[in-house]
């Protein structure tokens, strides 16, 4: 089994930055693709950062530019990095991840297509 632990969310102002992390626990070596998905109220769950175990990412265009995803394989932790905060990106934050490869572009991929989430971490963002 996998387990995954968000934290790091919180309340900013617009142009502001957050680091999230996601801690793992259990089989990860058996984990090939971890992702960042995020989910607003009346809006379907979007992905927006993957990263495959050797390092290759792709970023939704909502995102891109101001967003880094990156892993410490050593620690068993994933990082976001959100930078240049919008409104728009207020949000719970989930982390995902799943033994296959995300070789696919981004859009492909839902929440049907990991097999192991965390509890989630809220972003909100104000102007």
């Amino acid at each position: 089994q996998v387990q995954l632990v968000e934290s790091g969310g919180g309340s900013v102002q617009s142009g502001g930055s957050l680091r999230l992390s996601c801690a793992l626990a259990g089989y990860t070596d058996s984990l090939n693709c971890m992702a960042w998905f995020r989910q607003a109220p009346g809006k379907e769950g979007e992905a927006v950062a993957l990263i495959n175990s050797d390092g290759t990412t792709k970023y939704a265009d909502s995102v891109k530019g101001r967003v880094t995803i990156s892993q410490d394989n050593a620690k068993k932790t994933q990082y976001l990095q959100l930078n240049s905060l919008k409104s728009e990106d207020t949000a719970m934050y989930y982390c995902a991840a799943r033994p296959s490869r995300c070789d696919v572009g981004i859009t492909n991929y839902n929440q049907r297509s990991f097999d192991y989430w965390g509890q989630g971490t809220q972003v909100t963002v104000s102007s």
